[in-house]
């Protein structure tokens, strides 16, 4: 038998594809439901690549209460970094939507284009990485951090001992990880 052989398609994957079964078990409501969220999640890639773009190329968007357009023109005002990976080890790092860090003052910007409500939390995450990776003392700066969603802009002002218990938590559990990774061997 020869196959076809679907190079286009090598690396991807269907909505309706084997790899993502549950489908099967769907009915036209579920399925429509679903596939409203899978166009929303690959919306919410195609706008923060979008964005992204504008603020390294300094591109503000026109002045308005919307969630796209605060995020990219507050990120270039502050000239942030957009998409910036921070590293731990390879069992905890992320990308940061947006980040700077300028005269001992640590920002950090998320954009979310969904309606899930978001949580500061991921925000800590990205704060605690950024002082472990760079190695910055979090009682010698401060912190802002940023979630835009809902055309509306939640800010929070970490205290030290916030981004530390993460600090801790991720030192802690990074240890914990490669112990079992040991084991398996």
């Amino acid at each position: 038998m020869n196959f076809y052989r679907h190079s286009d398609l090598e690396g991807q994957h269907a909505f309706l594809g084997a790899s993502k079964f549950h489908w099967i078990r769907y009915d036209e409501t579920k399925l429509a439901d679903s596939y409203a969220k899978f166009i929303a999640t690959q919306k919410g890639t195609e706008l923060h690549a979008f964005a992204a773009q504008c603020i390294r190329l300094g591109q503000k968007l026109p002045k308005s209460k919307k969630t796209l357009n605060m995020y990219v023109n507050d990120a270039i005002g502050f000239k942030m970094t957009p998409e910036q990976p921070l590293f731990y080890s390879e069992n905890c790092f992320g990308t940061a939507d947006a980040i700077s860090f300028r005269k001992n003052h640590l920002q950090i910007h998320d954009l979310k284009t969904g309606t899930i409500p978001a949580h500061m939390e991921q925000l800590l995450i990205y704060a605690a990485l950024f002082c472990l990776e760079y190695q910055v003392k979090v009682s010698e700066i401060t912190i802002e951090l940023r979630i835009y969603q809902g055309n509306d802009i939640l800010v929070c002002v970490p205290t030290a001992e916030d981004v530390v218990q993460v600090i801790d938590k991720i030192v802690k559990f990074d240890k914990v990880i490669n112990k079992i990774k040991l084991q398996e061997v």
